[in-house]
């Protein structure tokens, strides 16, 4: 490549920031936000608020790539982007935000380093595997895809308050590490996101956990 081709090259090259108009990676960085108060809360001990947070981030990672498949005028680059972008934001979202979840219920225990890595661990595994072969066609995925975790997750946590704390964290640190198991295994599991019928339940379960959530708050 002559000079003059690479310094053309670079002029042609976007700015960091540019990326940031782009819809998709906005909704991206909105589930980035939801998970960052996750964290905060779950640090706090403000579950409620983190179970919010949790799962406003799964929709708001549904929803950025349903926007990235359906708008047009989008080039490869746009899209090899925000496929960095949503990779990085997931280790946060459905790794490192369990993980804490997990430390913080714990009272930040050493026990539970090790459920806390095993948890980091594995979502790191499942998606640098992913980014390497790329995602199957079809309805299946291989292992269990991460936001199932959060989904899931804020499920079990409605059992707080029905169970002895004892018992609570011992389904919970059960449960986080059985999970990163599923996300890691080579068991089939449906892909969930992209149907329309599973959007529709998404929605309606992230506005019910939100408004369970909210009332416990109250």
């Amino acid at each position: 490549m002559s000079k003059a081709s690479s310094i053309h090259e670079k002029l042609q090259q976007p700015t960091i920031l540019s990326y940031i108009k782009d819809i998709p990676n906005l909704l991206s960085l909105s589930g980035l936000a939801c998970t960052i108060l996750a964290i905060y809360y779950a640090i706090e001990g403000i579950y409620a608020l983190t179970m919010i947070g949790m799962v406003w981030a799964v929709a708001f990672d549904w929803a950025d790539g349903l926007v990235a498949r359906r708008l047009k005028g989008r080039t490869p680059t746009d899209a090899k982007f925000g496929g960095q972008l949503d990779v990085l934001i997931d280790i946060v979202s459905y790794g490192v935000t369990p993980a804490i979840l997990l430390l913080s219920y714990g009272k930040f225990e050493p026990i539970f380093l090790i459920g806390a890595f095993i948890m980091v661990a594995a979502a790191a595994i499942r998606l640098s595997y992913f980014s390497t072969y790329g995602l199957a066609g079809g309805t299946k995925y291989t292992g269990l895809a991460l936001d199932n975790n959060s989904l899931i997750l804020v499920a079990i946590f409605l059992l707080e308050g029905s169970v002895s704390d004892e018992i609570f964290t011992t389904i919970l640190y059960i449960s986080g590490v059985s999970l990163a198991i599923l996300n890691v295994s080579e068991i089939k599991t449906p892909k969930l996101s992209g149907n329309p019928r599973n959007v529709w339940l998404l929605g309606a379960y992230t506005l019910g956990i939100t408004a369970i959530y909210s009332l416990k708050l109250i």
